[in-house]
């Protein structure tokens, strides 16, 4: 029997393919899904941000699918950047032809001076210089700093490379001359086509693979044993295990528990951002036909925003919008006003922005907090995240050559499963996973 803490993604993918009648899973909300859990309330349809499939992978397309009776809408992605009043494709540094003059002539100039520069064996300590030498500082300035500080928290000083891969696109010197003369034509976001369901919002996705789990609501931790393999809830209730998969935090697993105080403190310097969702309704349709969209101008909370009808026609009233914003906040940069004035801040950044026609037009709105955001890879959590991990491989976790990675390739993933405690998800295993990532890990599990 595995006992799984936290009923998310990579719980319910644990459990589903361990078989769930072999497992026991325990869940601090009252409802499975984590950070893909859907919302409906008066008509609307709310995921934790905007929640889309876009992975090559497979098999997990097809469980997908087939979870939804292959009742998914495909479809190609537009996304756009808000800079001081001006929409910019996105990413921007291959469509500057949207950036303003003299900026727009700054820029160009600029990058070309700074690939000008021998880079060939350059190797940046951190994510500024990566920024400064793919796009010259003039752009670095005005977009990925500005960007980086509200998205991840940080200056983009305190940030490594290694978890940039593809997610930042790197033009060549030919792709940035033409888009500034006009739009490519050919797409350079990393994601060009996604697939989503027509009903019911991303938690759809599980609907099946969901059915039959073995599972306890209102289960919190409170403590936990590793060298006794015990487990107590908040309400007293204790559990012994004889293997274990967490799919919580890795920071609150190591701080309710008898870890030394060491490993607690190298927990203590992983680092993660929280988001503050607001979400808007109007009384009219959506007035811009992006996916979503990314906004620069460092004095709007808005971070990134989309609406929620345009995932599916289905998520909203006919002839009404949902406006889902992120505000993101950290360690770093704690939140310093109430979610009550940081909404209606962000609603009148929606008018003037041209999302929402007036005030009048706003129907309702609400806020999310999300303790758990986004992983932030700054330059402390690689020896953290070694210390704890060698500290619970001596408690059953199996190490592998990819578990200091911010990223999986589940192409050359090697693991005997040969423990009995094991980490799953985003922040359990503390990377930079998607939703394919969380339901890879499970099915990894599957050979245990």
């Amino acid at each position: 029997m595995y006992t799984i803490l936290g009923a998310g993604l990579s719980g319910i993918s644990s459990s589903f393919h361990l078989s769930h009648n072999n497992c026991k899973v325990f869940e601090k909300k009252n409802h499975l899904g984590g950070h893909i859990y859907t919302e409906i309330i008066d008509g609307f349809t709310w995921d934790e941000g905007p929640h889309v499939s876009f992975t090559k992978n497979e098999y997990v397309k097809q469980l997908f699918a087939e979870n939804i009776n292959q009742q998914y809408l495909e479809y190609p992605v537009i996304t756009a950047n808000y800079y001081k009043g001006n929409w910019i494709p996105h990413p921007a540094q291959s469509n500057m032809y949207a950036i303003p003059q003299p900026l727009r002539d700054s820029c160009l100039n600029d990058f070309i001076e700074s690939r000008n520069k021998e880079y060939k064996n350059y190797k940046p300590d951190n994510y500024a210089e990566w920024l400064k030498a793919a796009f010259g500082q003039i752009f670095y300035q005005e977009f990925p700093r500005a960007y980086t500080q509200k998205y991840w928290t940080v200056e983009p000083e305190k940030l490594t490379t290694d978890w940039v891969g593809e997610r930042v696109f790197f033009p060549n010197i030919d792709e940035v001359k033409a888009g500034y003369i006009k739009p490519l034509n050919k797409q350079t976001h990393y994601i060009s086509k996604v697939r989503y369901p027509k009903n019911g919002g991303y938690f759809s996705f599980v609907d099946k693979i969901k059915d039959g789990i073995n599972v306890e609501y209102e289960k919190e931790l409170s403590f936990i044993s590793f060298k006794e393999k015990s487990i107590l809830f908040t309400d007293n209730s204790k559990v012994v295990f004889e293997k274990l998969v967490v799919t919580i935090p890795l920071q609150e697993l190591i701080s309710k528990s008898d870890a030394p105080e060491n490993i607690k403190s190298a927990a203590k310097r992983l680092s993660c951002s929280s988001v503050l969702l607001v979400n808007i309704t109007t009384d009219h349709p959506t007035l811009l036909d992006y996916n979503w969209m990314y906004v620069y101008d460092e004095d709007k909370f808005s971070t990134r925003i989309n609406c929620t009808e345009l995932l599916s026609p289905n998520n909203a009233p006919l002839g009404k919008s949902g406006i889902q914003v992120e505000v993101y906040f950290s360690k770093y940069k704690p939140i310093e006003e109430t979610f009550q004035s940081i909404a209606e801040k962000v609603c009148l950044e929606m008018i003037e922005l041209g999302l929402i026609k007036n005030e009048t037009s706003i129907t309702g709105y609400h806020t999310k907090w999300v303790e758990w955001a986004n992983v932030i890879f700054d330059h402390e959590r690689i020896q953290a995240l070694d210390e704890i991990l060698q500290f619970l491989s001596l408690f059953g976790l199996e190490r592998n050559d990819q578990d200091l990675l911010p990223m999986t390739d589940w192409n050359n993933y090697n693991s005997t499963n040969k423990g009995t405690l094991f980490l799953a998800g985003r922040f359990a295993e503390w990377k930079y996973y998607w939703t394919d990532d969380c339901l890879l890990r499970g099915k990894m599990l599957r050979n245990m």
